[in-house]
């Protein structure tokens, strides 16, 4: 499964808009902090013969197809800024998710970015 949430898509249909990008928006694996391996995004021309392709609005999305089978389900999200939260992710932004963790991760480390007090 892959679903892009409205607004993810929202929020990529306006700067591909604004940036005249007539490109797929590939979803890939980056390399992580003490958190291991998570997934992320980025506009790409080069489709390759592994890729899956998924449309949504039209707005092409790829994913190498060994990373697909890995993650066995990828979601893309938009979390808008909170003002009223602390700590990891309340600068809001895109959040790329998969239902299983990446292989590498180690996990067992906290975000240190804020601080709830």
């Amino acid at each position: 499964m892959f679903e892009v949430t409205k607004p993810a898509l929202t929020n990529i249909k306006n700067y591909i808009s604004q940036e005249k990008i007539d490109s797929p928006v590939r979803i890939t694996k980056v390399s992580g902090g003490c958190a291991g391996p998570s997934l992320g995004h980025a506009i790409d021309d080069n489709i390759k013969e592994h890729d899956k392709t998924f449309d949504y609005d039209g707005v092409s999305f790829v994913v190498e197809n060994s990373l697909f089978v890995a993650c066995g389900a990828i979601k893309v999200d938009y979390i808008k800024k909170s003002d009223d939260a602390c700590g990891c992710g309340s600068n809001g932004g895109f959040a790329v998710t998969s239902k299983r963790s990446l292989s590498g991760s180690s996990g067992g480390c906290s975000c240190n970015s804020g601080s709830c007090g």
